[in-house]
């Protein structure tokens, strides 16, 4: 049974294209399942469809000592979500990697709550947004600490490039700790491309475009370094980062 509609009243669909959402909501359904079982290693990289929306609603759990890494690109030309919630037992570890890359109007938003229910679990979480014209890029994540999960050992880290004065980045990393022997900590950022590193690639030949294009690479390409696979994910950010530039 699908759901009720969501509101902007609901902090996580706040920045959402509701618009957009409304005539494919009756289709989502229930969120997936992913199960990954006890000692369980897992790897999966998510590539954007052709759609003009494109939401992913995805329930992980970890089990004791499980890994799970995932990769993600999100560039739906008109609304594009994914959307996570990650439970972790003991020892289990979450490394999450996407970004962002909006165009024109489009609305793309990644959004997580990663809870660590037992001790001696890991969550690594980088996304990173590229924005032009007016699109809005916006990542909110929650990391649950329960009661007893000590040891627990979780960052997030958040940037956004905007390449035009209409685009809009919002982050809100946020913590709930209920544990006292933990490790976390999470930062943000939103800046847009140094113009003493576009003048240097210039005075060197490079056209303007290329130049930025070459800067935006940079800034995400690291993200898709330790991917067993890393080459669809990166030639499809390269080719969206192409568009923007």
């Amino acid at each position: 049974m699908t759901s009720a509609f969501p509101t902007r009243k609901q902090e996580q669909w706040r920045y959402a294209d509701l618009d957009a959402l409304q005539p494919v909501w009756e289709q989502l359904g229930e969120p997936e399942r992913i199960a990954v079982l006890p000692g369980q290693k897992l790897e999966q990289v998510w590539l954007p469809s052709a759609d003009a929306v494109q939401v992913r609603r995805v329930n992980v759990s970890l089990g004791a000592g499980a890994s799970f890494r995932l990769f993600a690109l999100n560039i739906a030309e008109q609304y594009g979500r994914i959307d996570l919630q990650v439970d972790l037992a003991d020892g289990a570890e979450f490394n999450f990697f996407a970004a962002n890359i909006g165009t024109g109007l489009s609305t793309n938003e990644i959004v997580s709550n990663v809870r660590h229910l037992e001790p001696n679990g890991r969550s690594h979480q980088v996304v990173r947004s590229v924005l032009n014209g007016k699109a809005t890029g916006s990542y909110l994540g929650k990391i649950e600490v329960a009661h007893g999960a000590q040891k627990t050992d979780a960052e997030q880290s958040v940037k956004a490039m905007l390449l035009d004065r209409g685009a809009t980045a919002n982050a809100k990393p946020e913590l709930e700790i209920f544990a006292d022997d933990v490790k976390c900590n999470h930062g943000a950022t939103v800046g847009e491309l140094d113009p003493n590193q576009l003048f240097y690639l210039g005075s060197r030949g490079l056209p303007p475009a290329e130049a930025r294009a070459l800067l935006l690479e940079g800034f995400i390409a690291g993200l898709w370094q330790s991917a067993s696979e890393p080459g669809a994910i990166a030639d499809a950010a390269r080719e969206a980062l192409r568009r923007v530039v």
